[in-house]
């Protein structure tokens, strides 16, 4: 469908969304885009659509990053490894007990990045919009400029799990909190916005009785999903996907071999969305000109 730079035709920006380990379909996603010869003009993410989209950012294919997340999430010693790195360095902060809610999660983002995402926004190869939800000031923050870990990290940063990032004197948490997939900070800046969602619903797991955290990401999720449905009503991007994720949990990133079998046929649904939106715009485009 093209050169990379697609200097014929719409250009394209894309909006990933956050979903803990169900944001690993976000891989299939750029190697669709990757083998259409799609090169974003932006990107924005959510969470672990932040990360993915940093990694695209940077400049690595969707073989790359599905490369590099097999390398390291199929191996619970090197996730071990990885996690270790990012311990707690106090003995103040260790106190009670090593508990995930402990880890610093800048350390974490750190410890899992690949090397080829850059520092900076700067640095990057396609512009990037980064959210967080600021805490106090009640309100979305977007990152687009100055340092890239610290940004990912706030927008990374689920209650609960992990420690809230302060920068720029905000405190700051999980971007997909206040904007799920944020397809709204792409209008205007490309021809066909895409957006995948990877939020997911509670599943039934057949037990009687849920735990108190299954309930509260489970409430989590149905909260974002309500955000989500209101902004389809006011604004709907081109092109609007959700890969059947609801079934795996937020943390479940060592089943990254069953998240991306389970959601492959995302890869083949966005090739025909695209398609055939691309033709549609053509397809107007000869109507157009037919009369004169």
């Amino acid at each position: 469908m093209g050169t990379p730079e697609r200097a014929t035709g719409p250009t394209f920006a894309v909006a990933f969304g956050g979903g803990g380990a169900r944001g690993l379909a976000h891989i299939h996603a750029i190697e669709a885009l990757d083998e259409l010869g799609i090169r974003p003009v932006a990107i924005a993410g959510s969470s672990i659509g932040a990360i993915m989209g940093a990694g695209m950012a940077s400049g690595m294919t969707g073989r790359d990053i599905h490369d590099y997340a097999r390398s390291v999430l199929s191996r619970r010693a090197e996730v071990a490894s990885r996690m270790w790195k990012a311990r707690p360095e106090s003995l103040g902060e260790m106190m009670g007990g090593l508990r995930v809610t402990q880890f610093n999660v800048e350390r974490i983002v750190k410890a899992f990045l690949p090397e080829q995402v850059p520092a900076s926004f700067e640095a990057l190869t396609i512009p990037l919009k980064v959210t967080a939800t600021d805490y106090f000031g009640h309100g979305l923050a977007v990152f687009e400029h100055g340092d890239l870990n610290s940004a990912l990290a706030a927008s990374a940063a689920i209650p609960a799990l992990f420690r809230p990032v302060t920068r720029d004197g905000k405190l700051l948490v999980d971007g997909g909190i206040y904007n799920p997939v944020p397809f709204d900070l792409l209008a205007g800046l490309a021809d066909i916005v895409i957006a995948i969602d990877v939020v997911g619903s509670p599943t039934n797991s057949g037990r009687r009785r849920q735990t108190s955290m299954e309930l509260m990401f489970g409430a989590s999720q149905l909260m974002m999903q309500s955000i989500i449905a209101m902004k389809l009503k006011t604004q709907r991007p081109e092109i609007f996907l959700r890969p059947p994720v609801s079934r795996f949990r937020v943390l479940d990133f060592l089943k990254i071999d069953a998240v991306l079998a389970e959601t492959r046929s995302i890869k083949d649904e966005l090739k025909r969305a695209v398609e055939a939106e691309v033709g549609k715009r053509a397809h107007g485009h000869v109507r157009e000109l037919a009369p004169a």
